[in-house]
């Protein structure tokens, strides 16, 4: 069985709650420890998970120079949903449906902001492409802080055709794009709605912004011209949030 790391306290705590089954191991420094790590034991042996305790080196080696704060997990490899799964689920329900979708981001730590956001305001759909994109490593792991156990993650062959494919299930597409003349608060967001995110250098792809809808920017005030992605993805995000939570301002132009 094809095995991941997680690496840290919050995101094993969070798959300890979410799927503990998908945990063989749990991997503990020797030494003192701090009371949330006597508890994560504790809880890991009511599972009846193994528990395993090794030097901290070991530990530094399997981290690869990330923060494991004393704990890493061995689980199972995670394992992407197919898109027909996502084209099934939208197709039966009914109202509001946000599905986010990330065209090349490369870095394991900007994807797993933007899943950490993704997760809080209640978007749990994510396509992102097989190529060159960053997939679900244990750095992703980590800077999600546990969001992945509870999100969707669908990995296409073609970005583009996915993006058509939710279009012909009623979706409006709306990509984030630093040329658009569209500010991201003057547009008022559909129930059935895909956000479109580029990649962290070169923003979204021609041919993607050409799928869709309407492009947004986010109005950059002082002399740095662009945020990070994974910052502009939780503006965005909350602003939809805010319009589709009902408080929104009505007197706002749509243009």
């Amino acid at each position: 069985m094809e095995q991941d790391l997680i690496i840290g306290i919050n995101p094993i705590v969070e798959k300890l709650n979410a799927s503990p089954e998908d945990i063989s191991e749990i991997l503990l420094a020797r030494g003192p420890r701090r009371p949330i790590l006597q508890s994560l034991k504790r809880n890991a042996q009511r599972l009846g998970i193994k528990i395993q305790c090794v030097e901290a080196k070991e530990l530094d080696y399997l981290a690869q120079g990330q923060s494991h704060q004393g704990v890493l997990a061995r689980v199972r490899a995670y394992s992407y949903a197919p898109f027909s799964e996502l084209e099934r689920t939208v197709g039966s329900e009914a109202g509001r449906q946000r599905i986010l979708i990330l065209d090349g981001i490369t870095d394991p730590r900007n994807f797993g902001a933007i899943l950490r956001t993704a997760e809080a305001v209640a978007v749990g759909h994510i396509v992102i492409p097989k190529d060159r994109s960053v997939g679900i490593t244990p750095a992703v792991l980590k800077a999600s802080a546990g969001a992945v156990n509870y999100l969707r993650i669908y990995r296409v062959t073609n970005l583009r055709r996915a993006i058509a494919l939710l279009k012909s299930a009623g979706f409006w597409i709306v990509g984030l794009d630093a040329k658009a003349t569209g500010s991201y608060d003057s547009k008022e967001y559909p129930d059935r709605l895909g956000i479109v995110l580029g990649s962290e250098g070169r923003g979204l792809r021609p041919l993607i912004a050409e799928e869709c809808d309407y492009l947004v920017r986010i109005p950059m005030k002082g002399k740095i011209s662009s945020l990070n992605v994974s910052v502009a993805a939780a503006i965005l995000l909350y602003e939809v949030l805010r319009q589709h939570s009902g408080i929104i301002d009505k007197d706002k132009p749509n243009g």
